[in-house]
């Protein structure tokens, strides 16, 4: 019999949701935990976090330092970072996944399916041609083969290397 194993979703499914935001609690912490909060880079005005409960392997999202829920809430400035911490974040994924493709979404507000919604976060998803199969739809489980210190440890090495620099 073969076996799924996803530890780090059985928090989230038996644990209390928090009431504090995770992400303001992140980035209190500073720069010393970004690694055991999986945060891979921080600009001036947003930051890139892996998903905690990835719909794939290289699940990132892209969020405001600010705690806002609606894109009206940010300025120019940090809205223009966050597309580029966007942009940079599908070009990390292309190269260390060979991702053929993404989807790239923003719900705002709890009916269009936001899960923290009063903390705006873009996702990036990376995909791959023939990526969906059976398991979600029958067995109502996603396949990761890859845990999460190890997506963190491979896309931080490429942050590392190149580094987020905005263009002006």
């Amino acid at each position: 019999m073969d076996r799924l194993y996803t530890p780090w979703r059985w928090d989230y499914m038996v644990n209390p949701k928090p009431t504090n935001c995770p992400f303001c609690e992140y980035l209190a912490q500073g720069v010393e935990h970004d690694a055991e909060n999986y945060i891979l880079a921080r600009g001036e005005h947003a930051f890139i976090v892996l998903n905690r409960y990835p719909y794939s392997n290289g699940h990132l999202m892209v969020l405001p330092n600010r705690h806002v829920s609606m894109l009206t809430d940010l300025d120019s400035a940090t809205l223009s970072e966050l597309m580029l911490l966007t942009a940079y974040s599908t070009d990390i994924l292309k190269r260390a996944y060979h991702a053929h493709g993404f989807n790239v979404g923003i719900n705002l507000g709890k009916a269009a399916g936001a899960g923290m919604e009063p903390h705006l976060h873009i996702h990036v998803v990376p995909r791959w041609e023939g990526d969906t199969n059976f398991m979600p739809v029958i067995g109502h489980t996603k396949v990761l083969p890859e845990s999460l210190d190890d997506t963190y440890a491979r896309l931080r090495a490429l942050v590392n290397e190149t580094p987020f620099l905005p263009k002006t």
